[in-house]
């Protein structure tokens, strides 16, 4: 048996920051969607869990799960593509081979990959429970902070009051406010400094767990 940290890759004296860190890094790599396996994947959550419970230097029992009860259903999917990574490769987001390029480029499974949303979770909330770090400030729809162009797809966005119909005609939403309406997506996230979208940003640091939005 290991403990929680141990299972993290971690000491037991890491703060709350390297924990955070540990936990993301090792959940990407452990979860189905991104070619980990069902079972590293619940380890890795119950020993983080463990941790936050104040049990993290204590050794633990795994629970011997059935992989058949934790593989993740046909939830839609989505592949994603970080905007940042256009410009490096002179690479144009209406391109229709764009995702094509991407796949086959070699990049970071933060800046290009698959994740599925399980039912109930926006697309802001599928990325951070599967590790990744997507830009976002009010969580409510009340910026651009979140914006993603959805270039394959359609999505049910609520309550939208910030993006002009011209927006959501070119196929810009909200991560933090909508979630799958097909079952296959393709999305390019961190475009809020686009024209258009730049001007209705948030400064993170006015919410209290807002992500770095430099």
């Amino acid at each position: 048996m290991n403990s929680p940290f141990d299972v993290l890759g971690i000491d037991a004296d890491a703060d709350d920051e390297e924990i955070v860190a540990a936990y993301r890094q090792r959940v990407k790599e452990a979860h189905p969607d991104v070619g980990g396996s069902a079972r590293e994947f619940q380890r890795v959550k119950a020993a983080y869990e463990r941790i936050q419970a104040g049990y993290g230097t204590e050794e633990f029992e795994e629970k011997q799960v059935k992989v058949e009860e934790v593989r993740t259903p046909d939830y839609p999917q989505v592949e994603y593509l970080n905007y940042q990574i256009l410009d490096d490769y002179g690479w144009e987001i209406d391109d229709q081979n764009l995702f094509r390029k991407a796949a086959a480029a070699g990049l970071d499974s933060e800046d290009y990959g698959q994740f599925r949303v399980e039912p109930q979770e926006s697309l802001l909330e599928a990325a951070e429970n599967r590790g990744f770090d997507w830009p976002f400030a009010c969580r409510g729809g009340a910026c651009a902070n979140c914006a993603v162009a959805v270039v394959a797809g359609e999505t049910e966005m609520f309550s939208n009051h910030v993006l002009s119909s011209e927006m959501t005609d070119r196929g810009f939403r909200l991560s933090c406010i909508c979630e799958p309406a097909t079952d296959d997506m393709q999305v390019v996230y961190n475009v809020k400094h686009l024209p258009g979208l730049d001007e209705l940003r948030l400064p993170p640091q006015q919410f209290g767990q807002a992500s770095s939005d430099d």
